[in-house]
């Protein structure tokens, strides 16, 4: 892991765990929305996982935030983050990296997952129980 810090965390770089590039398989949507100093200056920090429950590597180079699964390296999300808050979202369609509904649920879910990548500090055990539970939730025949 590299030395680099800010404000006492460490700053994930590419490097820092095993990534493997998008996929020639993807599709690409706008974000809308905005982020605060705070919140851009925790996505800058990235995440490096520390324990099994922690699904997610990500790291950002330059306005640029990649998002990787940790166990398996896939990329997932890319965002190029713009001035006027209409992100452009890479989104990894290759279905044996990725399962989606779409465009909307990949909406939802990565505004989910930004909820709680710019909490400080991150809180992965949390986001670990409420993906666990949505999957458990989504799997029963009702």
């Amino acid at each position: 892991m590299t030395d680099d810090k800010h404000n006492g965390r460490t700053i994930a770089r590419r490097g820092d765990w095993k990534t493997n590039p998008m996929p020639a398989q993807h599709e690409t949507f706008i974000l809308n929305r905005s982020f605060s100093e705070k919140e851009m200056e925790a996505l800058r920090c990235g995440n490096v996982p520390q324990s099994m429950e922690d699904k997610w590597f990500w790291y950002m180079e330059g306005s640029t935030l990649w998002a990787h699964r940790s166990w398996s390296g896939d990329c997932i999300y890319r965002i190029d983050f713009m001035a006027d808050n209409k992100h452009v979202v890479t989104v990894n369609r290759d279905p044996e990296q990725y399962r989606s509904t779409g465009i909307e649920a990949d909406i939802e879910s990565l505004n989910r997952l930004l909820d709680w990548w710019t909490e400080t500090p991150y809180d992965h055990y949390n986001e670990w129980l409420s993906e666990t539970y949505d999957m458990l939730k989504g799997s029963r025949k009702e």
